[in-house]
């Protein structure tokens, strides 16, 4: 079976109660419920969480909540694979047993029914062992700089001070909205991020991590203008 886990706990320090906040009209958490029913690829939508009010608000707009995640697993500490991997047990002690397994993130309100077909779909035609989103850094990595500890510059690749833009390699970066994943693997705490996942390739425009205040002010910002571009 196909099985969505989508992790949602109440510690959000920066932005609080950000899994539930309105987000353009919305409980956040909503656009990412929404997206992964309208995707038709799973059998199962789950929400893993240690609140009570984001059980209810997932459970409104459509999703499952069938445990409350243990308080070990809900801490700053606790690693996305460790979530994932808790679902899958109860979901194969519980039910049918998980074949491909995708976290969506609660705070991806980007996130395109369409998007998450296409991961299906390459690890599906692949051998691979985890599909996740990306999408390109606006900036040629190589040029980046550091500010040191007097307040000077220096470059990470001082070689690259004189390589047109152009001439780089092109570098991507986790989109932080989903991964799909064979169980097994996520089971067995394989690492996401090496040479047996295949990307999803996202256009920056639909990219926005959400994490601080002004984070989310850009998120907003996007997102109006997305709409608005999609009624023109």
């Amino acid at each position: 079976m196909n099985l969505c886990v989508i992790p949602a706990r109440s510690g959000s320090k920066r932005i609080p109660r950000k899994n539930i906040r309105d987000f353009c009209g919305k409980p956040m958490i909503a656009w990412s419920i929404e997206a992964a029913i309208k995707s038709e690829c799973f059998d199962r939508i789950i929400v893993s969480t240690d609140d009570e009010d984001i059980a209810s608000v997932a459970k409104r707009y459509g999703a499952e909540v069938p445990f409350v995640r243990p308080a070990q697993l809900a801490d700053d500490y606790t690693s996305t694979t460790a979530v994932i991997a808790h679902a899958i047990d109860w979901q194969n002690s519980h039910g049918k047993v998980a074949d491909k397994v995708c976290c969506l993130y609660a705070t991806a309100p980007f996130v395109q029914a369409s998007d998450l077909k296409n991961g299906f779909d390459l690890l599906e035609s692949s051998s691979a062992e985890y599909a996740f989103s990306v999408t390109s850094y606006a900036f040629p990595i190589q040029r980046a700089i550091r500010i040191t500890q007097n307040q000077r510059v220096e470059m990470f690749q001082p070689e690259h001070f004189s390589t047109r833009s152009q001439d780089l390699e092109e570098a991507w970066h986790d989109a932080g909205q989903f991964y799909w994943g064979r169980a097994v693997a996520w089971l067995g705490n394989k690492q996401i991020f090496n040479s047996e996942a295949v990307p999803v390739l996202l256009p920056r425009s639909r990219v926005q991590d959400i994490d601080t205040p002004e984070d989310w002010e850009l998120a907003q910002l996007m997102f109006d203008a997305l709409m608005l571009k999609g009624t023109e």
